[in-house]
C-alpha cells in the first residue's frame, strides 16, 4: 500500500510541475482539446486525439495510445487520487466516540482499449484508506485495493443516429440526480454493480434496461464479492420535454430485492418496486429539478406503500456582482405511520448518494421534510461559495431516522416530537485547472427536539477539506 501511494505522489508531483502557468487571475485556459473529466470515469472517450493538432494537454500523450494505421485500436489511460481530512465533534450527536479528526484517501488507475467503433473493454482498479478514526474505520471508509469495474462493451449501429449497446461486468451506474442509483461519490468508497445494462442512443433520446447486484465493499485487497443478498433491476429513460423551454423528462421503474432490509419496524425480506418521473432544467438563468417517485411490494408478510417528491429550484442573476444564484430545495419522503402492522410505508431511496443532504451524512432520504435555501455565489469562473441552511422534520412520527444507507440511526419510538434539528454551511469549491480542484466543508447541526428526546442530542461541528488529482 505504501508504494502504491507513492507512486501516486510521484505522479502527482511531476504533473505539478508540468503544469502551465496560471494567467494574471489564477486560472490558466484550458486547452481546445478539453472534454472534461466526468462522474463516472469510463463515459470519457478520448478518439477526438486522433487529431495531432489536439494533442495539447500534459496527459494527452497517455490518453489516446494508438494500436493500427487508422487509429480505431487505441488504449486511454487514467486516475485519480484525493486526499481528504474529516473531523466531527461530538459525532452521531455525542453517540459515537470523540476523535481528532482523521485522513481518507481514494487511488483510482483505469485503462480503456477501444478495439473500433463497436467492441470495447473497461477496467479499473481503486484503493481506498482511512487514518486515524478512532474507532476504526466505517463501512465505506476502508477498500485496500480492488477490481472497482471491469466490463465488455458490443455495440451495434441501428442507423447514424442510433446505436445500441449491450455492457456486461462490473460497472458503476448512476441516473437523473442519483437519487435511488448513484455512484457514491461522497464517502471513500464508491459503489458499483455486477451484471449487465443494455443502453439505446438516439439524438437527445436515451433509454437504459439493467440488470445487476451491487458489489460489497470489505477491507482487504481483492475480496469484493458479489452481494447476492441483493438485487435491482429497472429502466430508465430520458427525453427532450418541448412544452417547457429546455426542459427534459426522464420517467423510469427499478425494483429492488434486499433479504435482510431493516426499519424501525424491524427486519424482513423485501421486495420493493419504484415508478418515477424527473422533470429537470439546468439552463440559467431559471434551473429547475423536479421528481416524484411511488413505491410499492412486500415486506415480510407486509405490503409497501411508499413516496417520495423533491423539488430543487435556482434563479441565477448573472448581471450582478458574483453572479449570485439564489436556490430553495424542499422534499418530503414517506415514514411508517403503523409499526405495529405488518405494512410499511418507509422510503427507501435504494442506493442514493453517500452525501445526499450534506456530506456529513447524518441523515438519510428516508422519513424525513427538509427546507433548504441556499446561495451560490461566483468569486471567479472557477471558484463559488455556497452558504445553505437546512432544516429537518420526521414525515411520521411514529418511524425513527435513518442514514444515508438506510440504516436506522434513532428509533421513533422514544419520542412524538416532529423537528430533527438544522444545519447551517459553507463550501468553497475550487477547480484550480483542468486535473486539480479544492474543497472545504464547514458545517453545523444544531440538534432539534427529536434528537434530545431520543437520546445524546448534541450539536456537532463538521469540518472536511480534500484535494483532488485526476488525469
Amino acid at each position: 500500500m505504501k508504494l502504491f501511494q507513492a507512486v501516486w505522489v510521484a505522479i502527482i508531483g511531476v504533473s505539478l510541475l508540468a503544469l502551465p502557468a496560471p494567467s494574471p487571475a489564477g486560472f490558466g485556459e484550458p486547452p481546445d482539446s478539453f472534454r472534461g473529466y466526468l462522474l463516472n470515469r469510463a463515459d470519457e472517450d478520448y478518439g477526438y486525439l486522433r487529431d495531432p493538432a489536439l494533442n495539447t494537454d500534459t496527459w494527452d500523450p497517455v490518453k489516446y495510445l494508438p494500436f493500427n494505421r487508422t487509429g480505431s485500436w487505441y488504449l486511454s489511460l487514467g486516475g485519480e487520487a484525493r486526499e481528504r481530512y474529516e473531523y466531527f465533534n461530538h459525532p452521531n450527536w455525542g453517540k459515537d466516540p470523540q476523535d481528532s479528526g482523521y485522513l481518507l484517501q481514494r487511488y483510482f488507475l483505469h485503462g480503456d482499449l477501444r478495439m473500433g467503433e463497436n467492441l470495447r473493454i473497461f477496467s479499473q482498479f481503486q484503493s481506498s484508506l482511512e487514518n486515524g478514526r478512532r474507532g476504526g474505520p466505517r463501512p465505506t471508509d476502508r477498500d485496500e485495493l480492488d477490481l472497482h469495474q471491469a466490463f465488455l462493451d458490443l455495440k451495434l449501429d441501428l442507423s447514424d443516429a442510433a446505436s445500441l449497446t449491450l455492457r456486461s461486468g462490473r460497472q458503476e451506474l448512476a441516473y437523473g440526480s442519483q437519487r435511488l442509483v448513484s455512484v457514491r461519490e461522497g464517502p471513500n468508497v464508491r459503489q458499483s454493480f455486477d451484471g449487465f445494462r443494455l443502453m439505446y442512443r438516439t439524438g437527445e433520446f436515451r433509454i437504459d434496461g439493467f440488470a445487476a447486484k451491487p458489489v460489497q465493499t470489505n477491507r482487504y485487497a481483492f475480496d469484493d464479492g458479489t452481494d447476492n443478498a441483493k438485487a435491482l433491476w429497472g429502466a430508465y429513460g430520458v427525453l427532450p420535454f418541448p412544452l417547457l423551454p429546455q426542459g427534459n423528462l426522464d420517467v423510469y421503474y427499478m425494483g429492488v430485492y434486499r433479504g435482510k432490509a431493516g426499519f424501525d419496524q424491524g427486519t424482513a425480506r423485501e421486495t420493493r418496486h419504484s415508478l418515477g418521473a424527473r422533470l429537470w432544467r439546468t439552463a440559467a438563468p431559471l434551473d429547475y429539478n423536479f421528481e416524484a417517485i411511488y413505491q410499492w411490494g412486500s415486506f415480510g408478510t407486509g405490503a409497501i406503500q411508499a413516496w417520495t417528491v423533491a423539488s430543487d429550484t435556482g434563479y441565477t442573476l448573472s448581471s450582478l456582482p458574483l453572479r449570485p444564484r439564489f436556490g430553495l430545495r424542499a422534499d418530503i419522503a414517506s415514514g411508517d405511520d403503523a409499526p405495529a402492522t405488518h405494512d410499511l410505508e418507509t422510503f427507501n431511496p435504494l442506493f442514493p448518494k453517500g452525501a445526499y443532504f450534506s456530506e456529513a451524512g447524518l441523515i438519510g432520504p428516508a422519513n424525513f421534510i427538509d427546507l433548504n435555501p441556499c446561495i451560490d455565489l461566483h468569486l471567479a469562473d472557477h471558484l463559488a461559495l455556497i452558504f445553505d441552511w437546512d432544516f429537518f422534520w420526521r414525515e411520521s412520527t411514529h418511524d425513527g431516522l435513518y442514514n444515508n444507507a438506510v440504516a436506522l440511526v434513532r428509533s421513533g419510538k422514544t419520542s412524538a416530537a416532529r423537528y430533527i434539528g438544522s444545519m447551517s454551511q459553507g463550501q468553497l469549491l475550487w477547480d484550480i485547472d483542468r486535473h486539480l480542484s479544492f474543497v472545504a466543508i464547514y458545517g453545523h447541526f444544531f440538534a432539534g427536539s427529536f434528537l434530545k428526546e431520543s437520546g445524546p442530542g448534541e450539536d456537532v461541528d463538521y469540518l472536511t477539506t480534500w484535494l483532488t488529482y485526476k488525469f
